[in-house]
């Protein structure tokens, strides 16, 4: 009986991880395969999830604001030693909290995001974790440093998503947002005169980009960034569990040239590189570049659960 290694990410906006997983792991067992249920996530959408599914604790909701600074239930978590947490930035400052005719990317900001952090740290931690992925931000951290700058001293270690450097931010993520041509030239603008104003210089640093800058901002001071796919990868044992399967079933929701970039499913590729083990990809949207990564044996498009399900029996007949 073939193992499969079963760790998609969510499909971001449509079905969690752990969804995607399950519809996977029913459609491994009805082909006949074994399925080992390890649902992923890289810092952005879904990740608090994923690292509680793995390694315990509580959630606790907390009145906070949106990216508008509209009042808002949001939740943070407390993991079991009762001095670290998680904090997902969507919960308070995403993009998918903001309907599509909202959307303003110069007013956005990360207030939210500073008050959960705020909101954790009053509840015990000394160590936040800050997943960063999914904003409609491009603030460069301003807002939530506001909101921190009454807040007791915690060690924060921001899980990003991507590679983006802070000068960049608004070039690349800013159009996602509601932003025209002018209105990126504004904001890049604004970056670069905020990032002479912090006490460390984010700019040309790797992953300061991450949800229009706030990564940055925090490491302006003192923050630690991570790349979240690793981070979360170690946290779920992946590596031996690698060594326990035939092969791995991974995806997400859309499968483009950025999903190479600090994402997922390239730390995944890599691992199973170096474990010559073949990578399935079940996606949402196939956008793959021409320059696959060596372990990706076969993408497959899905558009629901049940399409989902359909596929990897397909795989696991092959």
């Amino acid at each position: 009986m073939t193992r499969f290694l079963v760790a998609p990410d969510s499909f971001k906006g449509t079905f969690g991880a752990a969804e995607v997983a399950e519809a996977i792991a029913a459609g491994v067992e009805a082909g006949g395969g074994e399925a080992d249920r390890c649902p992923v996530a890289d810092g952005g959408e879904g990740t608090m999830a994923v690292l509680l599914g793995a390694l315990g604790g509580e959630r606790q909701s907390v009145r906070i604001h949106d990216p508008l600074r509209r009042p808002i239930e949001a939740e943070f978590a407390l993991l079991g030693d009762g001095e670290t947490a998680i904090v997902e930035m969507a919960q308070a400052s995403g993009l998918l909290l903001v309907a599509p005719e909202e959307r303003d990317a110069e007013r956005a900001d990360t207030y939210g995001t500073g008050e959960l952090i705020a909101a954790a740290v009053a509840a015990g931690a000394r160590r936040v974790l800050v997943a960063v992925g999914g904003s409609a931000t491009t603030d460069g951290g301003r807002g939530a440093l506001e909101a921190l700058s009454q807040t007791d001293e915690a060690q924060i270690e921001v899980l990003c998503d991507v590679q983006t450097r802070f000068e960049d931010a608004a070039r690349v993520f800013a159009p996602q947002k509601g932003a025209n041509p002018a209105t990126v030239a504004r904001l890049t603008a604004r970056l670069e005169a905020f990032a002479a104003e912090l006490p460390r210089d984010p700019r040309g640093i790797p992953m300061t980009g991450c949800a229009g800058g706030l990564s940055g901002g925090l490491w302006a001071y003192g923050a630690d960034l991570s790349p979240g796919a690793e981070f979360v990868l170690e946290a779920l044992d992946f590596d031996a569990r690698l060594a326990r399967a035939d092969a791995v079933i991974s995806g997400e929701g859309r499968f483009d040239s950025q999903s190479l970039e600090g994402k997922i499913v390239a730390a995944i590729a890599d691992r199973c590189a170096r474990a010559n083990k073949p990578l399935h990809l079940i996606v949402g949207q196939d956008a793959a570049p021409a320059d696959l990564p060596a372990a990706v044996a076969a993408i497959a498009g899905a558009s629901d659960l049940a399409a989902v399900q359909r596929a990897a029996a397909r795989i696991a007949t092959l």
